[in-house]
């Protein structure tokens, strides 16, 4: 986002019941601003999503919007707040919301904590955006924590970052093991926005990025098996790719998979249990789990 000392940003705020409702509400938000982010606000799953324009907003057109977006859910759509900031208020309120924030070796910072990372870490420069996975969600820790534990024994894998958001797990990846890392998600915006953070963290040249559906992507087609699968999404869209992602695992290989709540881990386990997957470790953080499972047993404690 762009801005002049002096111009006037809107900041506009919405409050949703859990994950599903905050990637509709940022969905919405995206239309009308420049940068939008969730934060995770509560221990029964409610989100605030937050959203900066730059132009005056419509508040009557988003509260339509919402509406529509909500139709196919049981609640009522979620009352929008708006307000008016100077635009140096917004800079130093979006820096101080991303404080730098360790996850095994990885160092999350936004681009105004570059200098922050200290020596023998890793930094991930990823900047508030309007894709998911900014560092601060316990799926997103979770992932680099099992990747973290992973890179101490798993030489270079051949690696697929299934729903790439941000692009932080495949970056993550590309900057532990310096090889080529595939990443893929549905939605154009998130490639746009892993590309950019790709450029800013020197990996670009490691990252082949694309939009696709799925494992049925030509190019990965050609790619597999992989050694290593990443697939931070949500429950029911990881039970209906095991069998994709069983295709597409090498023997011996593992996938972490997270964005499940502790009571949804049973079924997640069970559609890739049925795969021939095996469950290797689990972490729990803030009742969200994110699992790590292998085509065979791995000798490791839980």
């Amino acid at each position: 986002m762009t801005h002049h000392k002096g111009a006037t940003v809107w900041r506009l705020t919405v409050t949703a019941p859990d994950a599903a409702a905050a990637d509709l509400a940022s969905a919405v938000l995206a239309t009308a601003c420049s940068a939008v982010s969730a934060f995770e606000s509560g221990p029964q799953g409610a989100w605030r999503i937050e959203g900066y324009a730059t132009t005056p907003p419509t508040p009557g057109l988003i509260e339509a919007t919402l509406a529509v977006a909500w139709i196919a859910r049981d609640d009522a759509p979620p009352a929008l707040g708006v307000e008016h900031l100077p635009a140096d208020d917004w800079v130093a309120l979006n820096q101080a919301s991303f404080p730098p924030l360790a996850a095994g070796r990885y160092v999350i910072h936004g681009s105004h904590h570059r200098a922050r990372v200290p020596p023998g870490r890793i930094g991930l420069c990823i900047d508030a955006a309007t894709a998911f996975g900014t560092g601060e969600h316990a799926t997103t820790r979770g992932c680099l924590l099992a990747i973290d534990r992973l890179a101490r024994r798993r030489h270079r894998p051949r690696t697929l970052d299934m729903g790439t958001g941000t692009g932080i797990l495949a970056i993550a990846a590309a900057k532990t093991w310096r090889r080529r890392v595939r990443a893929r998600d549905i939605d154009a915006e998130a490639v746009r926005v892993a590309a950019h953070n790709a450029g800013i963290n020197g990996v670009a040249g490691l990252l082949d990025l694309r939009r696709g559906n799925g494992y049925g992507d030509r190019f990965l087609r050609r790619a597999v098996p992989f050694d290593l699968i990443l697939a931070n999404i949500l429950a029911r869209p990881l039970m209906r790719m095991a069998p994709a992602l069983a295709r597409a695992l090498a023997p011996g290989g593992v996938a972490v998979l997270s964005g499940l709540l502790a009571r949804q881990e049973a079924a997640v386990r069970a559609a890739h249990r049925q795969q021939g997957l095996a469950l290797v470790r689990r972490i729990a953080l803030d009742g969200w789990h994110t699992l790590v499972l292998a085509k065979r047993p791995l000798r490791e404690d839980r």
